[in-house]
């Protein structure tokens, strides 16, 4: 975002990267989730998503103060690559990744051990549980799954499809319906982004603006992920 002109286009796209946009990893997890389901499971998981991309993107240009600017990029002379200076400017890249993403992954998974030896994290599933529940429609286990998708996204997402891939030995079906993997793809696609993301958004737009952000994109994911299983519900739709 940092090549955008005005606070205000930078501040709408951190905005929309860290509600919509899934990482890579993240979003290898959900694909292999939707592979077995039908394509209308694949429809409306991604159009629900796309659509809250355009509405939260027309209400924040609406919202927030400040200009827009033409975005107008000068396109660099078109030349024959040449391998050293690709090698040499992907090991500046991957170096400057490592530096910055390293340290903030091993703060997370330090912060997600103490909560784990200290009891934090029961506490944290407990007072999850009754959303993830009465209004997600999910079973009560998958609270971990969002705590740990902040630590890691993908690390969430493959909670799920464990948990969707595991048959009841009573029931014979698996633990997680249709439905239930569609509406838990989509709320933990809008919730919020990793550790590592979260301290880049807290360094790149300050610690109130950061914090903003991150408090909306929770609610709003929860909002979005009840409404769409409350209308799965009612119209009686399986996916």
């Amino acid at each position: 975002s940092r090549i955008l002109e005005t606070r205000k286009e930078r501040l709408i796209a951190t905005l929309l990267i860290a509600l919509a946009i899934p990482c890579s990893a993240q979003l290898g997890v959900m694909m292999g989730l939707l592979a077995g389901l039908s394509t209308a499971a694949l429809t409306v998981a991604f159009v629900t998503v796309l659509l809250q991309l355009i509405i939260v993107g027309r209400l924040a240009d609406r919202v927030i103060p400040g200009e827009g600017s033409d975005f107008i990029m000068e396109l660099p002379p078109i030349r024959r690559p040449f391998l050293r200076n690709i090698v040499m400017k992907t090991w500046m890249r991957t170096k400057w990744f490592l530096m910055e993403a390293i340290p903030l992954f091993m703060l997370g998974t330090a912060l997600l051990f103490v909560l784990h030896h200290t009891g934090g994290l029961d506490v944290l599933e407990t007072v999850l549980q009754p959303v993830v529940s009465s209004m997600l429609g999910l079973p009560k286990e998958t609270a971990r799954f969002f705590l740990m998708g902040f630590i890691r996204r993908d690390y969430g997402a493959a909670g799920f499809l464990d948990m969707a891939r595991t048959i009841d030995p009573v029931t014979g079906l698996s633990l997680l319906s249709n439905n239930q993997v569609v509406v838990a793809i989509v709320t933990l696609n809008l919730f919020i982004p990793c550790i590592a993301a979260f301290f880049v958004i807290l360094k790149e737009q300050g610690r109130w603006i950061g914090l903003a952000i991150f408090m909306f994109v929770i609610i709003y994911s929860v909002l979005v992920g009840s409404v769409l299983n409350a209308l799965l519900t009612l119209t009686g739709v399986s996916l």
